[in-house]
């Protein structure tokens, strides 16, 4: 059974990745929510490193919204591509925070991972047991 390649979990597999995750990020994002503007701004400030310093507390409180309420999302199935785009930009820019700040590996090793996690659920979809699966079927899946 753990060699065969019949995927009949494979669905089941993303439904617990998808509500793994997601409440991760919820538990993650929601601080930062909570955490006002001068959070806000702070984890905005990143964004001048790619040529878009201005408005640093708009830039950071989508961060916050894009962990907390991309979580939910995530964990639901609910707008699910939305959802892994808007944490995977949001953990790009989490690397691209650590190493601008010289961090090691161990300190930008989980946004980096993550990324590649949203890309990769990004490219495989909610699965069968999400709500975009119930709402709207599979369209071109």
């Amino acid at each position: 059974m753990l060699l065969s390649n019949h995927y009949r979990f494979h669905d089941f597999g993303l439904l617990i990745m998808r509500v793994g995750l997601g409440i991760m990020f919820m538990v993650h994002g929601y601080p930062k929510i909570t955490g006002g503007p001068e959070m806000w701004a702070g984890l905005g400030g990143v964004m001048g490193q790619v040529g878009l310093g201005f408005a640093p507390a708009f830039w950071g409180l989508l961060a916050a919204l894009a962990e907390f309420g991309g979580g939910l999302l995530l964990a639901l199935g609910l707008g699910f591509r939305l959802a892994c785009f808007g944490l995977l930009v949001t953990m790009i820019m989490a690397t691209v925070m650590h190493l601008s700040a010289g961090d090691g590996f161990g300190d930008y090793s989980h946004a980096l991972e993550s990324s590649f996690v949203f890309l990769g659920l990004l490219l495989a979809g909610p699965g069968r047991y999400s709500l975009d699966e119930r709402l709207f079927g599979r369209r071109g899946v």
